[in-house]
């Protein structure tokens, strides 16, 4: 029987329903191809029209949102910003990467770090925190950028696909497994064939895949390019430059591209100090650094920016004299508390207008803190050096100052003294208490989780209840960070597959890959069935590939006789692989025009890639999954 003879007579045997079904996947698909509409847009016109054709009962259409899959993703992305924010993976950043790399150890190591993060936070997050670092390194190795940025956005795609909570593809499947089988897969169950798929990935990606990256200029990135920041450190006692000549200091400075250019002692400046001098605890630091290096810098040396102290200091001394903890906290809040760690404050860039009113007057001279409740925390001005205090430094029109407050008191002030507001300052000041807090709960969860104490869904939920209740995350933060789209998305087409099982359309997937595609073997369907879910993934979101080929893979494998895990499975690492456009996975979006690169480029190193996969993963499901 010829082709067309065999689909016109499955066409014929179709029931209404799943003839409806199968138009609204089509077209959604279609729709998530041609990326006009935003994906979580797609998915729940796709679920509205399941509920209007009758697919799908109205009395449960957002059952999705409920769906341990759903509030799992949704903790990991909080724990995961929580992670970033507290400067644990800077840490760990700055003791894996040396400081004078080359370009080939410099790409192998962020790849395997990124990838080795990713398979315990969200890996866009991994992917959103290395890329400066990458930048970085790219623009000190004098190589084009996405030769760095391509293997390290690669790297994070196959790192996630090693645990359960690397990347939401895995929580789904995993999801899928509990609803066909009554248990979902274990934290590690992932790890066999994922590791060996990412090993063997990055060493290709190592040796030879990022010389195929083609080399492409920075295209111009949204935001605004500043000069080195003139900002003020001060030295505590448990800094490590404390009894370390400047000299010394001066030396460790030259690999972050900074320099000192004064220090203030007992309220007394040296403009030019020498560098036989010894740093002693509460000097003041005037250093010259890059903004992307600054926090970096300061988690590194230990030191504490000068007007956070200030303010700590201040704050310390008002909390004492309150009677109590109620006053305490609204003194706190109308003092304009400048802790890093508040719940409401954030870093803010303003550039001065000619016309501000701020011109030739000084943040002392404003009282900024006591009246607004601001912070200025470095000044950035091109061409000259401030010689004197930052807190008495004259603003000048150009001035960028990065100031630190509440974002509504930051919009107003802006806007009545004459400052055009730019993007916000990601700086991770040091606070190695809530790294090490941070750290310990996410450790905790992915215990729990693995050793199964508890589900997935409730582990994380506990640990970012955890995180707030101990201020290891702000409160403001924890809806801010959720990838509301990626949410919607996924509670949209968990319905939208349920339905697929429910009127056949699964089944009759499935026989279409077996008699016809497959011709009956087993090898050849998961094959089949990997290869399509890595062709689907290329073109469209992840998770709702992985929502699309769950139900076929469970089908396919009750008509086969077979495990559903190996084909589920072959799934989780089908769905994750997207190597071969910029719009197939959110890192490669997030490197597109960083990297310069075009819609085309990817597929160079992202075809063997792919080529790879395929060709480690059909054995290592075989022997790890035996069908």
């Amino acid at each position: 029987m010829n082709t067309i003879d065999y689909l016109t007579r499955e066409f014929n045997n179709m029931t209404t329903e799943q003839a409806l079904l199968f138009t609204i996947l089509l077209m959604t698909i279609g729709l998530f191809i041609y990326g006009r509409w935003r994906h979580d847009v797609v998915a729940l016109a796709a679920l509205m029209a399941c509920v209007f054709a009758g697919l799908v009962p109205a009395d449960e259409a957002f059952n999705g949102f409920g769906h341990p899959a759903v509030i799992t993703v949704a903790c990991v992305l909080v724990l995961s910003y929580a992670m970033q924010s507290s400067g644990a993976v800077d840490a760990m950043v700055r003791r894996v990467l040396p400081a004078k790399a080359g370009v080939m150890t410099t790409i192998t190591l962020l790849t395997a770090l990124v990838a080795v993060l990713s398979a315990f936070m969200n890996n866009v997050g991994a992917m959103a925190l290395l890329m400066p670092v990458a930048m970085q390194a790219a623009v000190k190795l004098a190589v084009p950028p996405g030769q760095i940025l391509m293997p390290v956005a690669f790297g994070s795609i196959l790192g996630g696909m090693t645990t359960m909570i690397g990347t939401p593809p895995n929580l789904i499947v995993s999801g899928f497994r509990n609803s066909s089988q009554g248990t979902g897969f274990s934290m590690f169950d992932f790890s066999p064939v994922g590791l060996l798929v990412a090993l063997s990935g990055v060493v290709f990606i190592v040796l030879l895949g990022w010389r195929l990256v083609p080399k492409r200029k920075q295209q111009g990135i949204e935001g605004f390019d500043t000069a080195n920041y003139l900002t003020e450190v001060r030295v505590t006692a448990q800094s490590k430059v404390d009894g370390m000549r400047l000299a010394e200091l001066e030396q460790k400075l030259e690999d972050a591209d900074a320099q000192v250019i004064g220090l203030v002692r007992n309220k007394f400046r040296v403009t030019v100090p020498a560098g036989y001098r010894r740093l002693v605890a509460d000097d003041v630091l005037v250093i010259e650094a890059e903004p992307e290096s600054l926090g970096a810098l300061l988690a590194e040396l230990g030191l504490t920016l000068e007007e956070t102290a200030r303010a700590d200091a201040e704050a310390e001394a008002k909390s004492e004299s309150q009677d109590n903890a109620a006053t305490e906290q609204q003194e706190d809040t109308d003092s304009g508390n400048g802790t890093m760690n508040s719940d409401d404050m954030v870093l803010l860039e303003l550039a001065v207008l000619p016309s501000a009113q701020l011109i030739g007057r000084s943040a002392a001279n404003l009282n900024l803190r006591s009246n607004f409740g601001i912070n200025l925390l470095a000044l950035s001005r091109s061409g000259n050096r401030s010689i004197k205090r930052l807190r008495r430094t004259e603003i000048a029109a150009g001035d960028v100052l990065l100031v630190q407050g509440d974002a509504q008191v930051l919009s107003s002030f802006a806007s009545e003294f004459g400052c055009v507001p730019l993007a916000e300052r990601a700086i991770n000041v040091p606070d190695n208490r809530r790294a090490w807090l941070t750290a310990s709960i996410m450790f905790a969860a992915v215990a729990a989780a693995a050793l199964g104490v508890l589900p997935a869904a409730v582990s994380f939920a506990a640990a970012l209840l955890a995180s707030m209740l101990f201020k290891a995350v702000p409160i403001r933060k924890v809806y801010q960070v959720i990838d509301w789209p990626v949410i919607v998305l996924l509670a949209a087409l968990l319905p939208v597959a349920e339905a697929m099982l429910s009127t056949g359309a699964a089944e009759l997937l499935a026989r279409w890959l077996l008699q016809y595609a497959s011709a009956g073997s087993t090898i050849v369907a998961l094959a089949i069935l990997l290869v399509l879910t890595m062709t689907l993934s290329d073109f469209m979101n992840n998770a709702a590939t992985a929502a699309v080929m769950c139900p076929i893979a469970i089908s396919v494998a009750a008509q086969l006789d077979a495990s559903p895990d190996t084909f589920l499975m072959a799934v989780a690492i089908g769905a994750s692989c997207a190597f071969l456009t910029p719009i197939g996975h959110q890192n490669n979006t997030l490197i597109l025009g960083p990297g310069g690169f075009r819609f085309g480029d990817y597929w160079r190193m992202g075809l063997p890639l792919e080529i790879i996969v395929v060709a480690v993963s059909v054995p290592a499901l075989l022997y790890f999954w035996p069908l």
